[in-house]
């Protein structure tokens, strides 16, 4: 199994609580691994979080929930968590999405990563597109949409967020670290 469902990992304040504290923090044009922009690849808002200050609490909710889910599901050797929690906005005026990528890439960090945690941020009345896809192995997969439900999969699947059609998707990303695969 390379996915897993959390519902409601956040409640609906908790939610709304995330996006507040991104919405306080300086916003920079989402990039790819290596920090390369590609606006056919990538457009969105991103802002890092300060998980040791005003959302330690959500950090520690994440790590919970990802040793749980781990344990139970994946069996992977996660030793730390080296990158800060990432809320991205997905805007229709720009047409946000995340064409199909994998999250494990050629820098220090990013060629460490184990598994991925994407949290719903957004209530799924307020806008359409923006599901999160995840290829498995041909078999798409379309991650839960509740505000607050999060989906942990392995880091090498190729993923997806579908293009915003209508309204603001917000999302919260944490990745997982550890030795290489084998």
């Amino acid at each position: 199994m390379f996915t897993h469902s959390i519902p409601a990992l956040f409640s609906t304040r908790e939610a709304a609580e995330i996006i507040r504290l991104a919405e306080d923090a300086q916003s920079t044009a989402g990039g790819l691994v290596g920090g390369l922009h590609h606006h056919n690849i990538r457009r969105a808002e991103i802002t890092w979080l300060d998980d040791t200050g005003s959302a330690a609490w959500v950090m520690e909710r994440v790590v919970e929930a990802v040793a749980k889910a781990n344990r139970e599901h994946f069996d992977f050797a996660i030793t730390d968590f080296s990158e800060r929690l990432q809320v991205a906005s997905y805007d229709e005026s720009i047409a946000g999405h995340y064409d199909w990528h994998s999250d494990i890439g050629d820098g220090p960090i990013a060629q460490r990563r184990k598994l991925t945690i994407v949290a719903q941020l957004s209530d799924p009345g307020g806008y359409a597109g923006g599901e999160l896809q995840i290829n498995l192995g041909g078999a798409v997969q379309t991650a839960e949409r509740g505000r607050g439900d999060a989906t942990l999969f392995a880091s090498f699947m190729l993923h997806r967020v579908a293009p915003v059609t209508h309204g603001r998707r917000h999302s919260l990303t944490c990745w997982c670290h550890g030795p290489a695969f084998r």
